[in-house]
């Protein structure tokens, strides 16, 4: 990874963080993108080697940030070799009668469009060889009710993934998609905690039941994967989901 040059959607996040600090210890030169400012500045100083980190504030939805961060990219450290679309939101569990269009609408801005954002910018600023890599979620393999965004909208990503590959391997972009399980951070406790208030119960124990290794991941288990994707390591590798779910898939 030394002198690469990598894009982090979603960079003040724990996953997209984790994957930076991997990064930067193998040499590489990330750009962060996040929502907003203040979380950018908090992630950054978590991260060694200030010379070779960038950070751009940018809604991930919207077509001119999406150029704006891969500008940015290429002006700050050359082309891009690395770009790990991991941007992401929650959305809500309700029943289909109740559940809100207008949150179903903002989970597949970020999730969906973001990601072909990504793709459509970002292609043209990669360096052939380059890696795209798309945070999905166990969630592409399951179908809980009540989840109708994010479910969908992992699904989604699959479908993308499969088809920025097939556009990328003309110029051996490799472009690949992780599949956390439920991950120790606040996006997914938070959802947990929801969950549980809804029905009255513990869902992070619950979870760990169902999850054959019996626990959650750790954000550094899952940025090893994104840095296998994002290294020459996995270099005939592409098109491929990556289930790092504890076997909560099976």
């Amino acid at each position: 990874m030394k002198n690469k040059v990598c894009v982090i959607t979603g960079g003040a996040g724990s996953i997209g963080l984790a994957s930076a600090k991997l990064f930067l210890e193998q040499g590489a030169k990330v750009l962060l993108v996040d929502l907003k400012e203040e979380a950018l500045a908090t992630a950054k100083k978590e991260l060694a080697a200030a010379d070779r980190v960038d950070t751009i504030a940018a809604d991930v939805s919207q077509e001119e940030a999406v150029a704006a961060y891969c500008k940015k990219a290429v002006d700050r450290f050359g082309k891009i070799d690395v770009l790990f679309s991991n941007a992401g939101n929650v959305g809500v569990i309700a029943s289909l009668e109740d559940y809100p269009m207008d949150v179903f609408d903002a989970v597949y801005a970020v999730h969906v469009r973001g990601a072909m954002l990504a793709g459509k910018h970002g292609f043209p600023a990669m360096n052939d060889g380059g890696s795209f890599i798309i945070n999905s979620s166990v969630a592409a393999w399951r179908s809980d009710a009540g989840s109708y965004a994010y479910v969908t909208m992992k699904q989604a990503q699959v479908g993308l993934m499969r088809c920025l590959a097939s556009a990328g391997a003309k110029r051996k972009i490799r472009v690949n998609a992780i599949h956390p399980g439920p991950t120790q951070n606040e996006f997914q406790l938070g959802m947990e905690r929801d969950l549980g208030r809804q029905t009255n119960s513990d869902v992070t124990a619950w979870l760990n039941t169902l999850i054959p290794l019996g626990r959650h991941a750790d954000p550094e288990e899952i940025a090893r994967c994104v840095l296998f994707l994002a290294s020459n390591q996995s270099s005939f590798v592409t098109g491929c989901s990556l289930r790092a779910d504890g076997g909560l898939s099976l």
